[in-house]
């Protein structure tokens, strides 16, 4: 079974901190192409910064991004994902608590972000393989039977 922690081992951690500006942060995400990311308060997880924070409490409420600190409009309430979890685990999880992102812990320490993306990804390339696999098994010939 595979876990969410092998979808963000080796990965680069991508993270803000809660000091830094919400443009700072937009920036940061739009230069690696990420739609939400960590936030740290020294070394420990704050919370997390998406898109969608960004839009509905700076955008929306015509709020400055250049002195807006992301510690003030990050997400805190977190739904996180053990890195022993199965990718089903974390997308029911995403489900139930209306998100795209997870942050993925062991124990007390963050260890990476997985999106809603990652873990489809994954879910249609394990369909793909058991299709390859039924084909060949609904198309073999045993040898010696004549049939070609």
């Amino acid at each position: 079974m595979k876990t969410v922690g092998t979808l963000v081992a080796g990965r680069e951690v991508y993270h803000v901190r809660v000091e830094h500006t919400v443009r700072e942060a937009a920036r940061y995400m739009s230069d690696r192409r990420v739609g939400a990311v960590a936030v740290l308060e020294g070394d420990r997880l704050a919370g997390v910064l998406s898109e969608r924070d960004i839009m509905s409490r700076v955008v929306a409420r015509a709020l400055d991004p250049d002195t807006v600190k992301v510690g003030e409009v990050m997400t805190r309430e977190l739904v996180v994902a053990s890195a022993s979890e199965s990718n089903e685990d974390g997308v029911r999880k995403m489900k139930q608590a209306g998100c795209r992102h997870l942050p993925v812990i062991q124990g007390d320490r963050f260890l990476g972000m997985v999106s809603l993306r990652d873990l489809l990804q994954v879910d249609l390339s394990e369909k793909d393989e058991e299709i390859r696999l039924l084909n060949a098994y609904i198309h073999y010939v045993p040898p010696g039977t004549g049939r070609a």
